[in-house]
């Protein structure tokens, strides 16, 4: 698949603060940021891609208002895609092998690393994760120390605390 010609912004209001977003003009998410990273992740990832403020999808509000509410698998519905991104190797293998954990679910970075084909990369992980285009969505989140810590989450440790509490996942 080739990569997006454009690439809508728009931001949404959620209880962990404001998400800006990035669509495609099929309403399909390509990027996500908790704050003012979104526009250097998508000139990194889609470097050809024209960059323009706009609305963000019914479906995508939908499915985050849903997800907020309490919905878990919410996430799971918003229409998301890395196809055509300038990531290739390790990185999309890593992304590729998280978006197979679910809500409420915590995995550490060495399995995330075992999953996409590199045992013994967990810090190689921990990079390829701090480079997802779209974090919530694909949710690096779930993705804590080998000891079950709270690290390494570009959103903010508490954001990801949050979040893990919210899905069930942290019983504090």
């Amino acid at each position: 698949m080739s990569p997006p010609d454009r690439l809508i912004l728009s931001w949404v209001e959620s209880p962990i603060g404001p998400l800006a977003i990035a669509c495609d003009e099929a309403g399909v998410v390509r990027g996500v940021s908790f704050g003012d990273g979104l526009i250097k992740a998508m000139r990194r990832e889609y470097p050809g891609a024209t960059l323009s403020d706009g609305e963000t999808p019914a479906a995508v509000t939908r499915e985050l208002a849903a997800y907020f509410e309490g919905d878990r698998e919410a996430l799971d519905r918003v229409p998301w895609s890395l196809e055509g991104a300038a990531s290739d190797g390790f990185q999309p293998r890593v992304w590729k092998a998280l978006a197979d954990v679910p809500a409420g679910v915590t995995i550490s970075y060495g399995e995330v690393a075992k999953r996409a084909g590199e045992p013994g990369a967990a810090q190689a992980a921990g990079v390829a994760l701090n480079r997802n285009p779209i974090p919530l969505i694909l949710a690096c989140h779930r993705v804590v120390g080998a000891d079950g810590s709270l690290t390494g989450f570009g959103g903010g440790l508490e954001r990801k605390g949050w979040l893990l509490r919210h899905e069930g996942a942290l019983l504090i």
